[in-house]
């Protein structure tokens, strides 16, 4: 930007977009200086780089401001965990089936897990049973994302609400 410019000549475009050709790097800075605006290095990388006369900080607060409007816009999606032991009884299984619903519906994850405490990591079917059962009910509404597996004591299985 303005003194820094190590180039000899560069390739200059006016504050309206404007060609005005190759000028010396000299003469460009007194073009901007003329319009009380700054030279700015657009295209370093070009043979001769390429600058432009504007006006810096109303450049940068505009790029600011388009960052901040592009935040707003994107969706932040998390991961709801429901923790479900192998012999949950049938009531509280619905209960945490609603809860799963309830997440699906506001457009975020659910991360199932089942825990398997002492000895109950030998019927690690049982565990399999109540996930393909959660899957069977909710079948119309959700994608799997990750298939039941097995992390250390827990059996886990990841749904995705469907677009």
């Amino acid at each position: 930007m303005n003194e820094k410019i190590r180039a000899p000549e560069v390739r200059l475009i006016g504050h309206d977009g404007q060609q005005l050709g190759i000028v010396a790097t000299r003469r460009a800075l007194e073009l901007a200086a003329l319009e009380h605006l700054d030279l700015v290095e657009v295209a370093p990388n070009a043979e001769p780089p390429v600058c432009k006369i504007m006006d810096y900080g109303k450049f940068k607060y505009q790029q600011n401001k388009r960052s901040q409007e592009a935040k707003k816009k994107q969706t932040v999606i998390q991961v709801k965990e429901v923790k479900i032991r192998p012999k949950t009884d049938e009531h509280d299984l619905q209960t945490k089936i609603k809860h799963i619903k309830r997440f699906l519906a506001q457009k975020d994850k659910a991360k199932v897990t089942i825990l398997f405490r002492g000895r109950e990591i030998a019927y690690s079917d049982q565990g399999m049973k109540v996930l393909e059962r959660i899957r069977d009910e909710l079948k119309e509404d959700i994608l799997i994302e990750q298939h039941p597996k097995m992390e250390g004591r827990n059996l886990i299985m990841i749904l995705a609400p469907k677009s």
